[in-house]
């Protein structure tokens, strides 16, 4: 298991540009610091809190629809999505985790909008930990570093 994260790259933002984070409620203490996470690293970066939008959703599976409603609405250069999936002792980890990446995925291609996943999934609590400013970093953390980065590469292409 890799814990080299690509360190954050400086990204311009245009005026207009508007970041959603939809995140899952399920694990909410977790998500919670996803977010905040998040939004700590987008104000360093410089991203005002008035261009971000937060939405909240039942769980991880619900995150791909919200998402791309807010795709759809044309008002967000990029979109996060953030959830805690925890195995458990039934399949319906591997159904929930699977079928958000998926959907996640679907939408960012879709739409031709980086929609990013940052959707925990681990196997216990402690692994959640490690991922919310552990050993492992945070998650919340990275995923606005990758959405800022992606904001830039889609712009140096022309998207």
């Amino acid at each position: 298991m890799s814990k080299e994260a690509p360190s954050p790259r400086a990204a311009e933002l245009s005026s207009d540009a508007r970041i959603a984070i939809v995140a899952a409620r399920f694990n909410q203490a977790y998500v919670d610091e996803l977010i905040a996470g998040c939004r700590r690293r987008l104000a360093a970066l410089g991203v005002d809190e008035d261009r971000v939008a937060i939405y909240r959703v039942p769980g991880a599976f619900e995150l791909p629809i919200a998402a791309q409603a807010a795709a759809r609405t044309g008002r967000f250069t990029v979109i996060i999505c953030l959830g805690c999936v925890i195995r458990g002792e039934t399949p319906h980890f591997d159904y929930v985790a699977g079928e958000a990446a998926r959907g996640i995925q679907s939408v960012a291609l879709s739409e031709s909008l980086p929609v990013i996943f940052g959707v925990l999934t681990t196997n216990t609590a402690q692994q959640v930990e490690a991922r919310l400013g552990g050993e492992h970093g945070h998650a919340g953390e990275r995923a606005a570093d990758a959405a800022l980065d992606m904001i830039s590469v889609l712009r140096s292409i022309g998207g």
